[in-house]
């Protein structure tokens, strides 16, 4: 890879988004030596370092951080230039990057993801799914989804699912054999799959509200996970209780693999958003791919900003 300053910042930037040598280097179809090497010539035409590496990991210096935040956009938007000269006219091209939590991936993204691909075929989409919550701009991120109360407010929402409630529910055969939780504070007698924190690793406590009561309820079991899956199939087997966004249990539900307990007590959430951080920044492939979630969520209303 010879060296010039624009392909190692474009090296640099890749490496910057991924936190990862390995992963850039496959991205940009070059070694993981070369790929250093690379970056360490644009650390020493500058002057700085822009990269904290360790065996493990790959962080960004205060440097780095401000060069991926006021590079990488000019850098993103350059390169999309370069591809649309090819493009037939009318035609879209790019690349459209989300982080977008687990929740969203049956919900929303299994039905919108191949309408797009069929319909915008040279757009390429790279998903990431994680359920912690993610700066998309440091990140160099086009666009996320998230509960609504998880963005921040100077950010464009497109609705893309409707309100939709937090819920307890129990497979028939835990229910026959512990009963039925009647109100919040019998959850600490029960044996509930646990919810562990992306980003502390701590459990979560399961929150409740009736009117304007709320309880937050730091719930036990002998089983702790971060992964949805693990966690409804272990509640289908009457493991114990378990705490999920309805929409992902909902198939169990209408064939009564699980049972809906603490009904009166489950919160009601507006639903998931697609978000970004301005129309002014929104590159076609984005705008081609908001075009067809909003169509396919039936919801052509966006949340104002505030």
């Amino acid at each position: 890879m010879a060296f010039t300053p624009l392909n190692g910042l474009n090296a640099y930037l890749e490496v910057a988004r991924r936190k990862s040598f390995a992963a850039a280097a496959r991205e940009l179809g070059v070694s993981p030596s070369a790929l250093s090497q690379s970056v360490r010539q644009l650390e020493a035409r500058l002057g700085v370092s822009l990269l904290t590496r360790t065996s493990r990991s790959v962080a960004l210096t205060d440097a780095g951080q401000r060069l991926l935040e006021h590079a990488g956009p000019a850098v993103e938007q350059a390169l999309e230039s370069l591809k649309t000269v090819s493009a037939r006219p009318g035609e879209v091209t790019g690349r459209v990057r989300l982080s977008v939590p687990a929740s969203s991936v049956s919900v929303i993204l299994a039905h919108v993801l191949p309408r797009f691909i069929a319909r915008y075929p040279k757009v390429e989409v790279d998903v990431r799914v994680e359920d912690r919550l993610v700066d998309i701009v440091a990140e160099g991120l086009d666009a996320g989804i998230r509960l609504t109360e998880s963005i921040e407010r100077d950010m464009v929402q497109i609705r893309l699912s409707h309100p939709a409630r937090f819920v307890v529910a129990a497979a028939p055969s835990y229910l026959a054999r512990r009963g039925a939780p009647q109100k919040p504070a019998d959850l600490l007698q029960h044996d509930c799959i646990c919810m562990r924190s992306p980003t502390s690793g701590g459990r979560w406590a399961w929150e409740l509200e009736r009117g304007k009561k709320e309880w937050r309820v730091p719930v036990q079991g002998p089983i702790s996970t971060n992964d949805m899956e693990l966690r409804r199939r272990l509640a289908v087997a009457g493991v114990g209780l378990l705490y999920a966004f309805e929409p992902l249990i909902a198939d169990e539900l209408r064939r009564r693999k699980l049972r809906l307990v603490l009904e009166p007590y489950a919160p009601l959430v507006p639903g998931l958003f697609l978000y970004f951080p301005s129309r002014a920044q929104v590159s076609p492939a984005l705008r081609a791919f908001v075009g067809v979630a909003r169509d396919l969520s039936g919801k052509p209303g966006e949340r104002p900003r505030s």
